[in-house]
């Protein structure tokens, strides 16, 4: 009788960190050579299964140097690949018995892999997400990263690679339903970086003036990621974007590749909110109680373009931007709440609304999926009483800073769901520039909204998607499989990602390294860091400004020893990084020392004025070395944020502000005494 391998609860996350015991690279133990195989996917089976399959035929090639055969029916070897009721080909081995799919069968995005006779092996799935997801798990257990285009992570390299045909895998469900990301606050680093990157001229159905790189092109790269992560879900793009007039293959693509769309939380019924800022002249003001015939409309085209998809409808309804209703986009503060006035309008909007939907599907409304969020002040509706249908999904939220608001008090036929951030653009700053989010403090959050019921949706809002990698991945890693880990040991979870980064022999520093920048992130952001943070005269900005140098050493020490072909990915994810905010410590820690020392006369202010300038000048030489010399180029424009010079919550300044500093002329110099650890230094003529 076969073993089977239940890998997500025997071995590890979904992201198959740990290399599972179905691949093997050692030629003496023999198996299914895959360099030597067909992979074989019949031609009736769903278009992101074969884009998958070909994927994979490139992953084998990158590892090996050899390429499989793709679709060869008189190959030697064959990996069948296909989807149960779909392809026909696996239909018709289960119908002849040579297939037993008992474990998926009618599992949500299930799959299996599984030996059919010693020049045969299976990989199928329950549905279509089920059969990819079962295929890109073969890519990353050869040492292909999900990460290897959005990192520049180096594929491993073997001579041999085949499946062990002795064992059946089964890659149960997935714990939470819908799981994926929002693309926010893309300006101006993924929307500079798309531009430069996917011209719109290589995109038929992109309107250029309007999708500026943010087309189909761009989108299968994001699509591709995340069905590597085992994700399934996304909002896209929309500050200055709509996703679906842009570029009319962005949403037949994201149908294609097995990608369930949606809009985000201030974006109902599958329209973007560029579309109607286009409108805006002809079609009035976004105000349900005073102009609900236009935006009726609005909503009912939306419905009837994305009906045939697997999109997410959200519903509800905010003011004209990310604004309460009512409100004015920016000026949250000036905001006063109506809250009953409110509260009735978003029943009488959300009772429209699923009556519209139910017209465009010909179905009752509850057989299609929508979500209401629960952000900001919408959530006040709901504690008033407002009432939900109870097949809709309720979205929760963080507090835009990672720790999560409320929690299910009860359960739901369409459950419950969480947006989290690990980006955000609000008071009392902008977090745009660098991951701030630590891995124990994510954790934590996240498998409180799992042990309290939130199972339906996962969103996280991860800004440009760079610097937010690792984020990433553990956020998918977790709404996979929530329970691998504990607070105890979820930097193991770092240690073995980045193994794939930086190979087996450094990935424990490489880690160790990562968390301590986190953890000295997390004490305040970057863009919230002044010279005002910490206190000069006790010595407590010297300390901090000193930890981070130290860190900084161990980071460019682990660099140097790094073989070449990781450089790259371990620029972007760890030296960078630690780089960036050590100099910008160093900046402020000069500026208070700068002003301390001008406050009393004494001319060292100088030298401080000059380290300020030095370390000002170095950010932008770092900056432009991610942007222009890694990876030869590739990310020009994705490390231009503006972080050094806020006033108030947004990044509303021309470019980067060199911080002030005072000099003090030689004339007007004092003495300078300083004392410390049991001593007193002075100047000469004093002594």
């Amino acid at each position: 009788m076969k073993k089977i391998l239940v890998l997500l609860a025997l071995l590890t996350f979904s992201c198959q960190l740990t290399m599972a015991q179905y691949v093997n690279f050692d030629k003496q133990k023999g198996g299914f050579d895959l360099t030597k195989c067909s992979i074989n996917c019949a031609d009736d089976e769903w278009e992101g299964v074969k884009i998958a399959a070909k994927n994979l035929q490139e992953d084998i090639y990158k590892v090996t140097g050899a390429k499989p055969a793709l679709n060869n029916p008189n190959a030697e070897y064959k990996l069948i690949v296909g989807t149960i009721g779909k392809s026909k080909t696996t239909d018709a081995l289960i119908k002849k018995q040579k297939l037993d799919v008992t474990a998926v069968k009618g599992k949500w995005e299930s799959g299996m892999i599984t030996k059919l006779d010693d020049k045969t092996v299976a990989i199928f799935g329950a549905d279509k997400r089920g059969t990819i997801f079962a295929i890109y798990d073969i890519s990353r257990n050869i040492g292909v990263s999900p990460w290897y285009f959005w990192a520049d992570v180096p594929a491993e390299k073997h001579d041999f690679v085949a499946i062990d045909v002795n064992n059946t895998v089964v890659f149960p469900s997935p714990k939470v339903k819908y799981r994926g990301i929002f693309l926010n606050d893309e300006a101006p680093c993924l929307s500079t970086w798309v531009k430069n990157t996917f011209p719109d001229s290589e995109c038929p159905k992109s309107i250029a003036e309007l999708a500026k790189g943010m087309n189909s092109h761009f989108y299968a790269k994001v699509f591709e990621l995340l069905l590597r992560l085992k994700a399934n879900f996304m909002w896209p793009a929309m500050w200055g974007n709509a996703f679906y007039a842009d570029d009319a293959d962005n949403s037949r693509v994201a149908d294609e590749m097995g990608i369930v769309m949606g809009t985000s939380h201030h974006e109902p019924m599958a329209r973007n909110h560029q579309e109607w800022v286009r409108k805006r002249g002809s079609e009035g003001v976004w105000d349900y109680a005073s102009n609900q015939a236009p935006i009726d409309k609005f909503f009912r085209e939306g419905i009837r373009r994305s009906k045939d998809n697997e999109d997410l409808i959200t519903i509800g309804m905010r003011g004209d931007g990310d604004t309460p209703l009512g409100g004015r986009e920016g000026h949250d503060d000036e905001y006063v709440m109506a809250l009953e006035q409110n509260k009735k309008l978003m029943e009488r909007i959300i009772e429209n609304q699923r009556k519209i939907i139910a017209e465009e599907t010909g179905k009752p409304a509850a057989q299609r999926q929508q979500v209401w969020a629960l952000y900001k002040e919408v959530q006040d509706y709901y504690d008033a009483g407002l009432k939900v249908p109870d097949d809709v999904i309720i979205l929760l939220s963080d507090d835009n800073w990672g720790d999560i608001r409320r929690v299910p008090d009860h359960k739901r036929a369409g459950g419950w769901g969480i947006y989290y951030h690990v980006d955000y653009v609000g008071a009392p700053r902008n977090s745009k520039w660098l991951n701030i989010t630590q891995t124990q403090q994510m954790f934590e959050q996240l498998s409180i909204a799992y042990d309290f019921g939130i199972e339906s949706l996962w969103v996280l809002n991860v800004g440009d998607l760079k610097p937010m990698e690792y984020p990433i991945q553990l956020f998918c890693d977790m709404a996979y499989e929530p329970k691998t880990y504990n607070l105890q040991n979820v930097t193991n979870h770092t240690e073995k990602f980045f193994e794939s980064v930086v190979g087996k022999d450094y990935a424990k520093e490489a880690a160790r390294i990562y968390n301590r920048n986190c953890q000295y992130m997390a004490r305040v952001t970057p863009e919230m860091l002044d010279a005002r943070t910490y206190n000069v005269a006790t010595g407590e900005f010297k300390q901090v400004a000193d930890e981070y140098a130290r860190l900084e050493s161990e980071a460019l020490r682990l660099w140097l020893l790094l073989p070449e072909q990781y450089k790259d990915a371990y620029f972007q994810l760890i030296l960078f990084p630690v780089q960036a905010m050590a100099n910008l410590y160093d900046i402020y820690y000069a500026q208070a020392m700068n002003r301390y020392c001008a406050e009393r006369n004494n001319p060292d202010a100088n030298c401080w004025s000059d380290r300020v300038a030095e370390c000002f000048k170095r950010d932008s030489i770092l900056c432009a070395q991610y942007n222009h010399d890694i990876a030869n180029g590739k990310w020009n424009g994705m490390m231009i944020q503006k972080h050094i010079g806020y006033r108030m919550w947004n990044d509303n300044f021309p470019h980067d502000m060199l911080p002030d500093t005072k000099r003090v002329a030689a004339s007007d110099g004092g003495y300078s005494f300083t004392g410390g650890n049991g001593f007193v230094s002075m100047e000469a003529e004093h002594y």
